[in-house]
């Protein structure tokens, strides 16, 4: 894992690095003016920091000094927020704050007693008395590199206005202009120099940004907590979001079997019992009954069976994936083509999940998509399950949170996977999931 030094120095380093790109690029001449200005805050607040921290120290012994070092801090936590923005506004470089939460209390000593405790206040401190030396070595040679440069360029010029010429030496080597037209060639080696200039302000930006990432930006177990934090909001968020999911599919449930195979099931009683009181007398009204339950019974049975397969399907038990899936696609009002490419068998969840995901989005493509042909595609990609529906239909699909495709988004998030949509007017819609799995 990289530190804020060096997420900072690598956003910095990750652009244009040609000639040209230097020269078109906003973040040479924004990194050449912080460069060439930042020694006046630097200046500033090494003066502000060494006289104070002086005199509040000095203070001390009659307490007037503790306020004033209360305040001095507060004052250099501000200076401190005030570079990160100055810093992303140069390099582009976001650095995240590094400090604790403060007491969420009204008495403000609590408050300076945890700034006090907190050791981003005291990087903070040290990053503002190492910035005069720093940016004083910057200006130097952002002065030096960038003034010849200038001259170099406008040479002619500086020879018309002058009038007398002018001599360029290097080392042993010299040269004589005496006129405007003498002097180009001077230009030419200015171009050069132009090109030096940019790689150095680019290579002090990166120098710059690391050491302000450092010692301004979050330390590296700060930026592990935040993203366990993270991680920890997101699990949780996923797990909710699979309990919401497993409550409205026992609904779901619920409702098939009430309103389904129970109302059956109820009619085949009555039927049998008003057989059984016809038996002797009517024996013929009493088998019409009899059919009529036996009837019953099998509609019954069938939509118990698919009430089992909507919750898990008997063949992706006994055969995998890749038949489930077929029979998925041979039900399909469309041509489908189906390309399972795993080299063993997933999890019973991650089987599970890339199915319904399927099967959800098939039925929306017979329902919505008014498609001519439909893929299924199941491969594995390091440690995922990438599984992806594509069909050439009318797209506008939206993951809404009542609709299917939010509830499979629920299902993915039960394993801690993610379901992405691409689904523009128009068409082609995308719909891929990305199931973690470890075999």
């Amino acid at each position: 894992m990289l530190n804020a030094g060096g997420d900072a120095a690598s956003t910095v380093a990750n652009g244009p690095w040609t000639p040209l790109g230097l020269l078109k690029s906003s973040l040479t001449w924004r990194s050449a003016i912080y460069l060439a200005a930042a020694l006046a805050f630097g200046l500033g607040w090494f003066v502000v920091l060494v006289v104070g921290l002086a005199l509040s120290v000095s203070l001390l012994i009659i307490w007037v000094g503790l306020p004033m070092l209360a305040l001095l801090m507060v004052a250099w936590r501000f200076g401190a927020v005030l570079e990160r923005q100055l810093v992303r506004a140069a390099f582009g470089v976001k650095i995240p704050s590094p400090y604790r939460p403060l007491p969420e209390v009204r008495n403000p000593l609590v408050k300076l007693k945890s700034m006090a405790a907190d050791p981003a206040t005291w990087k903070d401190l040290v990053y503002l008395l190492a910035l005069f030396p720093i940016t004083l070595l910057e200006f130097v040679v952002s002065a030096a590199i960038w003034a010849g440069t200038v001259m170099l360029l406008f040479m002619p010029v500086i020879v018309a206005v002058d009038g007398s010429g002018a001599e360029v030496s290097a080392g042993f080597v010299s040269y004589w202009a005496g006129n405007p037209i003498e002097a180009l060639p001077i230009s030419v080696l200015g171009l050069f120099g132009l090109v030096v200039a940019m790689y150095v302000t680019r290579v002090m930006a990166i120098g710059h940004s690391a050491f302000a990432g450092l010692m301004l930006g979050p330390s590296p177990a700060q930026k592990e907590n935040v993203e366990l934090r993270r991680r920890t909001e997101h699990l949780r968020a996923s797990r909710a979001r699979g309990v919401d999911a497993a409550e409205f599919e026992r609904r779901r449930i619920e409702r098939d079997l009430h309103d389904g195979a129970q109302q059956r099931l109820l009619a085949v009683a009555m039927d049998i019992g008003r057989a059984r009181a016809k038996l002797e007398d009517d024996p013929e009204g009493a088998r019409a009954l009899i059919e009529q339950a036996h009837a019953g019974t099998k509609e019954a049975i069938s939509e118990l069976r698919d009430l089992a397969r909507g919750i898990y399907p008997a063949i992706l038990t006994d055969r995998g994936l890749d038949p489930a899936l077929s029979g998925l696609a041979g039900r399909a009002p469309v041509p489908v083509e189906v390309d399972v490419d795993l080299p063993e068998r997933p999890p019973a969840a991650v089987e599970s999940i890339a199915y319904f995901i399927v099967a959800e989005s098939l039925a929306n493509i017979a329902k919505y998509a008014r498609a001519t042909r439909a893929s299924v595609r199941v491969v594995r990609e390091d440690r995922w399950v990438v599984v992806e529906v594509i069909d050439n239909g009318v797209g506008g699909a939206v993951a809404r949170s009542e609709g299917g495709l939010a509830g499979l988004a629920d299902r993915a998030a039960t394993i801690d996977g993610m379901l992405i949509v691409d689904s523009p007017p128009g068409g082609p819609t995308i719909i891929r999931a990305d199931l973690p799995c470890t075999w």
